[in-house]
């Protein structure tokens, strides 16, 4: 195969027209992030929406808090 050949070899449905391009046109959303999370089917039927969702998780922080103050409280009487 001869690297200098002239001939357009890329199939046509990948032959982009980039002179229309404008750059930087997702350049804010991507330095925004995005955090994506897919949820096991059997884990999405509990869930209706994002805000359930979010509902529950901020339910398990208040939880973990809790617990966590409580051992922390535990640990100190034994010393």
């Amino acid at each position: 195969m001869n690297p200098n050949k002239d001939e357009d070899d890329l199939r046509p449905e990948y032959d982009f027209d980039f002179s229309k391009a404008a750059r930087g046109k997702y350049y804010r959303q991507y330095i925004e992030g995005t955090n994506v999370v897919v949820l096991d089917p059997d884990v999405a039927t509990a869930f209706p929406n994002s805000e359930a969702v979010n509902d529950a998780l901020r339910a398990m922080l208040r939880l973990t808090e809790q617990v966590s103050t409580l051992t922390t409280r535990s640990s100190a009487r034994l010393e």
